[in-house]
């Protein structure tokens, strides 16, 4: 099934249902029908569902913790039980949709987030609890990969595809930033409880919709699974993000947390070692050797780890070193929203005049520099230099998401846009997972939380700056609008 994604009469469609991987060539006409709109919004609303779930149960956290005697160490854990499923299985369950039906695939993510979040709500312990949580990023695991292959499949390369691209990426950012705010005042209203409730309402919602309204696709023929490369690539995701977000709560003397850190690193290579063996890998080696897939996540990598780390420590330093309330805070992020909304809707246009890959290494830049400006934020005062500083910096950092989007899945086959589309979501989810416990434990273990957010301010906008250079120059200077 393919749906008509333009108004006029004398479209081509792009079809990859089951048995056709082919994709029609994109007419110049770039307008969308009620239908293709409906099609984007349930896409869109699963991506934000997901993102969602990322920051708003962080302002709940104590509130949490007391309902269900979890002590403040073990907090963490209502993070990283949503973290590690979440990060660790993209690449696969990305690769299954491939083989088996996208459609099919985000149904059963859909279903399953649903019930976990239902699960969540309704525990009356940290056992209970904590299984939702994982259950939730098993979900997401399965929701993020699937539904940005059926964006990317169902509408063609070119103007459409942009437009569909900045709206998830508008909406992805939006779902983290408004996540925060809309948690504190679920939580002080409501209960922490509502917030869970919130996402079981919403999978519910975009489960009714999706199943008339998706198309199916999937590769045309169906090569084995490749279980070595599977296991090694799951298992060292999971090692990773555990010894960092371990790393974050208790610092990087511990054994557990070298212990497992070896151990991902060791299980990445042997992954590496099993996709160049086998005849049907699930991440093509000569697909990362592609410069636009290759930069492109790492950009992306880039651009997620240090913003969320930027939310992460002036949260700190406009409560614990201002002193701003909750509501304050929340309306700070607020306007950072309103500032990523707007960056959103300008983005495919700027993109289309310049290009993917020069808007990606811009918007790197600008997101370094802006960062580099909350330098300027004082001991005393500063709300407002953070205020405007965090919110044109996610502009920036809106740019670098939607290019990077583009720059690694414009020019690949629909037959690979799962393979593709897996590495930008693991990229996306990874990034936002280690940032803040590479950075942000500086802040937290310093004598004075100012100068620890100072330095950590420091070294992220140089690490961007960095890494607008580096992938300008692995790039090239092309001119190419790509």
């Amino acid at each position: 099934m393919a749906i008509d994604t333009h108004t006029t009469t004398t479209t081509t469609t792009t079809t990859t249902t089951a048995g056709s991987g082919a994709a029609s060539p994109a007419p110049a006409n770039d307008r969308l029908t009620g239908r293709a709109k409906l099609v984007l919004f349930v896409l869109c609303a699963a991506q934000f569902m997901v993102a969602l779930d990322f920051s708003v149960l962080n302002v709940a956290l104590p509130a949490l913790g007391k309902d269900l005697g979890l002590s403040r160490s073990a907090l963490q854990w209502a993070v990283t039980a949503f973290a590690l499923p979440s990060g660790g299985f993209l690449l696969l369950f990305g690769r299954i949709a491939d083989l088996y039906g996208r459609k099919k695939l985000f149904l059963i993510g859909l279903t399953l987030f649903g019930a976990a979040s239902l699960l969540a709500t309704l525990a009356w312990d940290p056992a209970s609890f904590l299984a939702g949580r994982a259950l939730q990023g098993l979900g997401a695991a399965v929701i993020v990969p699937t539904g940005m292959s059926l964006l990317t499949t169902t509408f063609p390369e070119g103007p459409l595809r942009d437009k569909a691209i900045g709206i998830s990426g508008t909406l992805l950012s939006l779902g983290f930033t408004i996540g925060m705010v809309l948690g504190g005042v679920m939580t002080d209203t409501l209960g922490w409880r509502s917030t869970m409730a919130l996402l079981a309402v919403t999978a519910v919602i975009v489960l009714a919709l999706a199943p008339g309204l998706l198309p199916e696709s999937r590769t045309p023929d169906r090569p084995r699974l490749d279980v070595p490369g599977a296991v090694t690539v799951t298992g060292g995701l999971l090692a990773l993000i555990y010894s960092l977000s371990t790393a974050a709560q208790r610092g990087f003397g511990g054994v557990d947390v070298w212990g497992t850190l070896l151990a991902g690193l060791a299980l990445l290579v042997a992954f590496a070692v099993a996709e160049s063996k086998t005849p049907a890998p699930l991440v093509s080696l000569p697909m990362l050797k592609r410069r636009t897939i290759a930069w492109g996540n790492f950009a992306g990598l880039v651009t997620f780890a240090m913003m969320s780390t930027v939310i992460f420590v002036l949260t700190l330093y406009l409560q614990e070193t201002l002193g701003l309330s909750s509501f304050r805070t929340g309306l700070v992020f607020g306007v950072q929203g309103v500032a990523s909304a707007l960056a959103g809707s300008y983005a495919p246009k700027v993109i289309g005049r310049f290009g993917a890959r020069r808007t990606l290494v811009g918007s790197l830049l600008g997101q370094g520099l802006l960062t580099a400006a909350l330098l300027a934020v004082g001991a005393e005062s500063g709300a407002l230099v953070a205020t405007v500083a965090v919110s044109v910096a996610s502009m920036f950092h809106l740019g670098a998401i939607i290019s990077y989007g583009l720059t690694v899945t414009s020019g690949v086959p629909d037959e690979e846009q799962g393979l593709a589309t897996g590495l930008v979501t693991t990229t996306q989810q990874v990034g936002l997972t280690i940032g803040i416990p590479l950075l942000g434990v500086l802040a937290t273990t310093q004598a004075s939380l100012f100068d620890g957010v100072r330095t950590v301010l420091a070294i992220d906008a140089a690490i961007v700056l960095a890494a607008a250079a580096l992938v300008g120059l692995g790039l090239g200077g092309r001119t190419k609008k790509a």
